[in-house]
């Protein structure tokens, strides 16, 4: 069951209906309203909180306030089992340039999921990042 159903009862129809509007993944991040984005999941994380909420706004906030403030956020989430949040440490740390740091959470990523596309995508980024060094 989607979070925007289990949500419904709380406001979660308005809620969902706004995220919607959002650009989707075809658009260009440029044309994304980032400061209304981590607005929008405060709204959900007061209906639904979840680690996993927390994580994908902890994404929009480093766009909108850094990637060490995401990273902070990042690093208060008990998600160590999850291969996408040591994706996304990965990435903050790549962009903060501590490049050793983020070439072990890639490791730890592609540790943690079966999916032979995800760990493609995270070896290619792990490569990419080594080679920025």
């Amino acid at each position: 069951m989607s979070w925007w159903f289990r949500c419904r009862g709380a406001g979660g129809r308005r809620l969902s209906t706004r995220q919607r509007r959002l650009p989707g993944p075809t658009s260009l991040v440029a044309d994304t309203d980032w400061l209304q984005i981590p607005q929008l999941y405060d709204q959900l994380m007061a209906i639904a909180p979840s680690p996993i909420v927390a994580l994908n706004r902890a994404v929009a906030v480093a766009e909108v306030d850094g990637p060490e403030v995401a990273l902070a956020l990042v690093d208060d989430l008990e998600l160590d089992g999850y291969y996408l949040f040591h994706a996304i440490r990965a990435d903050l740390l790549g962009r903060i340039g501590r490049n050793d740091e983020a070439a072990h959470a890639y490791e730890a990523a592609i540790a943690r999921t079966d999916s032979a596309a995800a760990q493609a995508f995270l070896q290619r980024n792990s490569k990419a990042l080594m080679r920025r060094s």
